[in-house]
């Protein structure tokens, strides 16, 4: 960037700087989002609820189905952007 192209867009400074900060909100946003942790805590507990009698089978596969459909969706979000994804 030029003198005169940074004297000339000094004005657009505070809007690059809210956009940055916007940028990284959605990209952290993105990252807890597609997290798979919770998922995968969340299918131990299941596991464990059922285990300990605190759920019956058709429950336990009702929420399991629900989960991995998530956890798919989460694999699929981070394959199609050709990285492995966080954790």
């Amino acid at each position: 960037m030029g003198l005169l192209t940074g004297l000339l867009t000094l004005p657009l400074a505070p809007v690059r700087g809210v956009v940055w900060v916007a940028e990284r909100v959605a990209e952290a946003a993105e990252q807890q989002f597609y997290d798979p942790a919770p998922i995968e805590e969340a299918l131990k507990a299941l596991e464990q609820d059922l285990l300990a009698g605190r759920i019956d089978e058709a429950t336990f596969e009702e929420r399991e189905d629900e989960l991995l459909d998530r956890l798919d969706e989460i694999r699929l979000h981070w394959a199609s952007r050709g990285m492995p994804g966080p954790g």
